[in-house]
């Protein structure tokens, strides 16, 4: 093969053709490069490459699916590094909308097979998708603008990716090579935390610190680490939400490498959720495993699963263990009613309380927490912080709003659970399906603390796993 490409080599070396092409390739990029900059000389060399991704995406959705999974892990990251000339979610939008295109575009002529959608979850998520649709002519609404930044994450996201979960993730290869790809960014992000944390911060990251998240990211003078996720929060429960997925999948699977290979990314989330810092993460395994325990219907392994439970509670509630590490320290604070920030959360609850009773429907989609502050600078939901994923919902779309959001979670926890117990008999199709509702049980929990649902990667995560 070597002998066989050499020759190739020599023999188009020997072409003047070929030696003409690359000489005027390389003037043209030269002066496009000096004309109009790199960033559009790098545009026009990529335009080859997207064209085959393109195809490949057509002919195999399902890494069009796998490949926007990945892209949600790095994006946010990578617009630290580079500059865009637009929104950085454009590149998630289209994404998506090249997955959904690709789905019609790989049956034509025939119509694609969409039965698997005639399916409760898509049913609820399109109810959840035409209320926050209806919040365009919310009386209280002051910003169009503001009802476009939040519409994706908050509603046209919960119904893309369940659908894409309940088209896709219907093997089990498909199961395993979408575990696979998530557990490869997990790692990745833990080694990239590790990195941050004992070998530093690179210039990139210390400029988006030194723009303002000094303030939330250097605590007593240590890091809260946040790898290439958005935040330390998203960082710590999405690692938190990992550890406990991959804890279930390697106890689950019968084959020893892989027993392996997701017993490490499992340490390695749980590992991530140390050093992020984020209290709030410490939710997701105690509320997961809980769950993962109870599917199992044995009262031994429920003692034991309690007895661990309660031993981790009162190591963080009642003793000082460990109290010199400053990771653990920061977790331990997450046990005290009276911490500072705690109190500060619900001080804001009980003013926003006052102001949300004579408004049912919300003040209107985008119009809460301090992210409202580029739209409605001087609105009183903008002045306030949320925080929390369920405030937020609240503030926005009202009580009407939150009592639809968590029965549609908490219908999906139960019906899930009520089929991983007792209709699913493949024992390995029943410890994955476990693992994924009781990372989605723990994630829903931690937000109650932090807005955990609603960024990258966590968003796409969550919801494929409805599927």
């Amino acid at each position: 093969m070597q002998r066989v490409n050499r020759s190739f080599a020599i023999q188009s070396l020997s072409r003047p053709g070929f030696i003409l092409t690359i000489l005027i390739s390389s003037v043209l990029l030269a002066i496009i490069i000096g004309k109009y900059g790199l960033f559009v000389a790098a545009g026009l060399i990529t335009i080859p490459i997207a064209i085959v991704f393109i195809f490949v995406v057509v002919e195999k959705p399902f890494f069009g699916f796998l490949f926007t999974i990945g892209l949600s892990f790095v994006l946010l990251g990578f617009s630290r590094y580079i500059e865009m000339p637009f929104p950085i979610g454009t590149l998630m939008d289209g994404s998506i909308g090249l997955v959904v295109v690709a789905i019609f575009i790989h049956s034509f002529p025939k119509t694609p097979d969409l039965s698997p959608l005639k399916n409760d979850v898509v049913y609820l998520s399109g109810i959840w998708l035409f209320y926050c649709m209806a919040q365009i002519g919310n009386p209280e609404a002051r910003s169009i603008a503001a009802w476009m930044s939040s519409i994706r994450p908050m509603a046209i996201y919960t119904v893309i990716f369940p659908i894409f979960g309940l088209l896709f993730l219907n093997s089990r290869e498909n199961i395993r090579k979408f575990l696979y790809v998530w557990a490869f960014f997990s790692l990745l992000g833990t080694i990239k935390g590790c990195i941050q944390l004992y070998v530093g911060i690179d210039y990139a990251e210390r400029a988006w610190l030194e723009a303002g998240a000094w303030d939330t990211h250097l605590l007593f003078g240590k890091l809260r680490v946040f790898s290439f996720f958005t935040d330390a929060g998203q960082f710590g429960a999405n690692q938190a939400y990992a550890g406990v997925v991959f804890l279930t999948v390697a106890l689950t699977l019968k084959n020893k490498y892989e027993k392996l290979f997701f017993l490490i990314v499992s340490l390695g989330g749980f590992y991530g959720m140390f050093l992020s810092g984020t209290r709030g993460a410490i939710a997701v395994p105690f509320a997961g495993m809980a769950l993962y325990v109870f599917h199992r219907k044995n009262i031994l392994i429920m003692v034991l699963g309690a007895i661990m439970g309660l031993s981790a509670f009162v190591f963080f509630k009642y003793t000082s263990i460990g109290q010199g590490n400053y990771q653990i320290a920061r977790m331990r604070s997450a046990f005290n009613p009276d911490d500072p920030s705690l109190q500060i959360r619900l001080a804001n609850q009980r003013i926003l309380k006052v102001y949300m009773a004579s408004r049912p429907i919300g003040g209107g989609l985008g119009h809460g927490g301090i992210k409202a502050q580029q739209f409605t600078p001087n609105s009183y939901l903008s002045s306030i912080a949320t925080d929390s994923w369920y405030v937020l919902i609240w503030v926005e779309l009202g009580v009407v709003g939150l009592a639809l959001h968590l029965f549609i979670l908490f219908f999906i926890v139960g019906k899930s659970s009520y089929l991983i117990m007792f209709k699913v008999r493949d024992k390995e199709l029943e410890g994955i399906a476990s693992g994924l509702c009781a990372g989605i049980m723990g994630v829903m929990v931690a937000s109650y603390g932090n807005a955990v649902i609603w960024q990258m990667p966590t968003n796409q995560v969550f919801y494929s796993s409805f599927g």
